[in-house]
């Protein structure tokens, strides 16, 4: 997909806040740090218009970003994060809660993971978070670049396979320096948009 005019539009709390043009929603979710913003970057070929911070747990709002009026990528607040007061922790939890489960607009959902790592419990916590919401999901094995690109299939498999044993959520490698995975990710964003 060629993206000519992308918007950051809004940060969002609460439903008062949501954009109301009803286009579909790609949601973004994972472990702070897992590079959502480096990933919105990378598929729209721009440097910076989803902020990235060297700073984990920075995403404290709902980030709406107009794909060209087609449809928006989503980027919630990274889970994991120990530097959140528990009280910050909560608050961030119960909107990430009523997004994912009153918004209508969910189109597909996009679960980052460390290709790097084993899936830790919070990861399993949020997969089963979003089975439970029957929206449809892909997982992207993120950060690609940091293994050789002969390791990249098998590292992917592993993760498959820890997180999702029976194979049936597509998963797919990715990396937003290695530019060559993009194709695949626009494929299945095509296919639910």
């Amino acid at each position: 997909m060629l993206v000519k005019n992308p918007q950051f539009e809004i940060s969002a709390v609460r439903q008062s806040q949501y954009p109301t043009s009803g286009l579909p929603e790609v949601v973004l979710v994972g472990k702070s740090n897992v590079g959502k913003s480096s990933f919105i970057n990378t598929m729209i070929n721009r440097k910076k218009l989803a902020r990235t911070s060297s700073e984990p747990g920075k995403t404290r709002q709902i980030n709406f970003y107009n794909i060209d009026e087609k449809f928006y990528f989503v980027d919630l607040p990274g889970y994991g994060y120990s530097k959140m007061s528990k009280k910050e922790q909560e608050e961030v939890g119960k909107f990430i809660d009523e997004y994912l489960y009153t918004r209508k607009e969910i189109a597909l959902i996009i679960f980052l993971l460390d290709i790097r790592h084993e899936p830790t419990n919070n990861d399993r916590i949020m997969y089963n978070y979003i089975i439970s919401s029957k929206i449809p999901f892909i997982i992207l094995t993120n950060k690609a670049d940091k293994l050789a690109v002969t390791k990249v299939e098998q590292a992917m498999l592993h993760i498959q396979k820890s997180i999702n044993p029976i194979g049936d959520i597509v998963t797919l490698p990715f990396s937003s320096e290695r530019k060559i995975y993009t194709d695949d990710v626009w494929k299945e964003i095509e296919n639910i948009i």
